[in-house]
Parts: C-alpha cells; structure tokens; sequence
C-alpha cells in the first residue's frame, strides 16, 4: 500500500474545538500529514492565537477563526470567509463538544437542551454549509466525532449520550444522503484519553483510573496522539469506500462486558 493513501498535502482541514485537548491531538496529526489546518475556537481569540502558535512549532500551516458552531448565521459566514481567504475546505472534523455530568432527574431542561444543541445540532449546522461545496466538487470527508456514549451509558451523562447517540446515527444519514457525491462522512468514538482534563483522576489509586484500567482491556488509558492515526485514515484517500462508518478507538472497552475487580 503506497503511503502517498495518507497524504494530506493540499488538503484544507477545518477542525471544531481545536484549540486544545483532543481536538488539537487529531488536528495536529492531520497537520503533519500535511493539510493545511483551519482552527476553530469560540470562547477567546487570544485561545485561538496561542493555539496557532502551538501548531506553527510544529511546522503546521494553520489559520484561526473564532465563531461559535451552534449560530447558524456565524458558521455560515465563517464557512465563507474561510473559503474566501485560505480556500475550499476538503475536511470538516466536528469535534466541538460539552459534558455536563448531572443526574437526569436533577438536570436543568437548559442544560440538556444546551448539551445536545452543541453535541449534535451543531455538527449538523457545520456541515449543512461545508458539504455545499463538497457536493460541488464532488469530493470531500467529514468526521463526527461520536464517543463509546454513541453506545453506552453511565451514570450522569444522559444529555451527553443522547446526543452522541444521535450524531451516531445522524453520521449514517449524512452517508445515506451525501456518499453518492463521492463524499466519505465517518464517525471517531474515543475511549478514555489522558488529557490536562483528566490528569485529577488518572492518579494511581483513584477508583476513577482504578475502574477505567481494569476495564480497558489495553490496561491503559489512550495517548491523545492515538486518535491521529484514526482522523488521518478517515481524511485520506485510504478511506474513499468507508462510508457511515464509527470508529471506537477505545483500547477495546467496547469488545468486552469487563472483568470481576479480582481477576489479573
């Protein structure tokens, strides 16, 4: 297999939510690929900036726009500028998401309305006017960034699973509408990743880390850069009849129903 599948130069990548955590992991890996990285960030430019900066040491071309991807009227004038001053966006990663952990019967109905209106409506928003153009030019991918909450539940995060359920299968519907354009749109569902956010509860004897590696059947939790690979393949070429698809990288959590806490 020729590794020219995997090259991204030329390409134009905007990522959602790419200022840090996993969604920097993944752009910098689509960076290093060489596509051209479109930065998305809503709560400061001077996040954005930093951001860039970040990707610049890493010898990444990358440009900055600050817009918020649940205001359809910003996304559409971003989608604009964006194609206007860098140029056609061959790669969308709807990656922006939120968490709130509360009880459903505690749960303020904002608060879930909010959770799914940031987790699913907006990829949906993103990619209604990215996917314009790609259906123009007959070419193009689009990620959705799901979780194993797509397939799971737990405890607190019902408004995070309804809504990473639904962009599951909101993924499968954008496939059965746009792949005969000769567009690829994919899903990544992330397992437990070591991140600044999760560094309180990956210490050595916290029943969080404690459960999260017994129930890993890597025995680990996953190193950001892990889920470069994963972006990568479903942004190149080597994906080009992968359609509809999700793709947990999750150490395997998602294989098994676990082990008894005293078994090795």
């Amino acid at each position: 297999m020729s590794i020219s599948l995997f090259d991204l130069k030329g390409k134009i990548a905007l990522v959602t939510g790419s200022t840090h955590g996993l969604g920097m992991a993944m752009a910098m890996g689509l960076g290093k690929a060489g596509a051209t990285i479109i930065v998305n960030g809503n709560s400061s430019q001077d996040k954005i900036d930093t951001a860039l900066v970040a990707y610049k040491t890493e010898g990444i071309n990358a440009f900055g726009y600050k817009f918020n991807v649940t205001d359809e009227d910003q996304v559409k004038a971003a989608v604009k500028s964006i194609e206007a001053e860098v140029g056609t966006i061959d790669i969308l990663v709807n990656n922006a998401g939120i968490i709130k952990r509360t009880p459903l019967e505690d749960m303020e109905v904002s608060d879930f309305r909010e959770v799914v209106d940031v987790d699913l409506v907006s990829p949906f928003i993103v990619s209604k006017h990215v996917v314009k153009g790609m259906i123009a030019r007959k070419s193009g991918k689009i990620i959705n960034i799901c979780s194993m909450m797509s397939e799971l539940g737990r405890n607190t995060v019902g408004a995070y699973a309804a809504a990473k359920g639904g962009l599951k299968m909101l993924t499968q519907n954008m496939a059965t509408e746009w792949a005969k354009h000769n567009i690829q749109i994919n899903g990544i569902g992330p397992g437990y990743f070591a991140t600044t956010q999760t560094a309180p509860i990956r210490v050595e004897g916290h029943p969080f880390n404690d459960f999260i590696v017994n129930r890993t059947p890597a025995a680990k939790w996953g190193d950001p850069n892990d889920l470069s690979g994963a972006a990568i393949f479903l942004s190149s070429k080597a994906s080009d009849f992968v359609n509809g698809h999700i793709l947990y990288v999750d150490g395997g959590i998602l294989a098994t129903i676990g082990k008894p806490s005293n078994e090795n």
